[in-house]
């Protein structure tokens, strides 16, 4: 589903070269759940962008379902990501001047053709525990709501493919767990996700693991000696939310 063959980006920096990514080698099979974890300023970020057609890779070579997105054309690259890829990113980055509602429903205006729909984008908000707030403006949200704004808008084209960068890194540790168990909800309904992280606790949700240092990345054999789940998922979640998450 999404293959990278030694995938690495060079950054110029005044005379110097920085490697963000050296030679990275990953085969993201359907259904999987990769996580990849490791310090700020590893890599991960620049990685998930360039398996996500956002970045050129300085070199190697990303697949996206067969496809060598490095030999397509801006514009197909843009329909590849409107049609297979789901982006949650670490900042929700909604416009600030349309609703709930309009936010999510950004991603169709880069496919037309698609499964998305006014009435989808109702139900998405539903399922994510957002009903009353689907008029709200984002400044008027949470960054628990906020974020469940981004995963609904993220889901608005039935992508296969969701790609998380740093999605609960500016959470309280309740909404943290509330969201990671919405991923693992849709991941066992068979959306294919890569996510990174920093926070070693979330490591058990992931179905594959890999550590990234210094731009190279290492898979991580399962069970992580050492990591277990440090929280229960908060139990204390207002009845809308509790229910749209399990009828994900």
């Amino acid at each position: 589903m999404i293959e990278g063959i030694g995938v690495t980006k060079v950054f110029r920096h005044g005379r110097s070269d920085v490697v963000a990514v050296d030679d990275v080698h990953l085969n993201v099979i359907p259904g999987e759940f990769v996580l990849i974890y490791g310090r700020s300023g590893s890599g991960k970020s620049t990685l998930l962008g360039m398996l996500g057609g956002l970045i050129n890779p300085t070199s190697g070579v990303i697949r996206v379902n067969g496809l060598d997105i490095g030999n397509l054309s801006d514009a197909m690259i843009s329909e590849v990501r409107a049609k297979e890829i789901g982006f949650v990113f670490q900042f929700s980055g909604h416009i600030p001047t349309v609703t709930v509602l309009e936010n999510v429903m950004l991603p169709m205006l880069f496919y037309r053709d698609g499964p998305g729909s006014l009435s989808r984008a109702v139900e998405l908000i539903r399922r994510v525990g957002l009903s009353d707030r689907a008029d709200a403006y984002p400044c008027t949200l949470s960054s628990g709501e906020m974020k469940r704004v981004a995963i609904a808008r993220a889901l608005i084209n039935s992508p296969p493919i969701l790609i998380a960068d740093e999605p609960t890194g500016d959470l309280d540790i309740d909404t943290e767990y509330e969201i990671m168990q919405l991923f693992q909800q849709l991941n066992s309904e068979g959306m294919t996700f890569v996510m990174v992280t920093h926070n070693l606790d979330l490591v058990p949700f992931g179905t594959r693991t890999y550590r990234m240092d210094r731009g190279k990345m290492m898979e991580i054999p399962r069970p992580l000696p050492g990591v277990t789940m440090t929280k229960e998922p908060n139990t204390h979640l207002d009845h809308d939310a509790g229910t749209a998450m399990n009828e994900l």
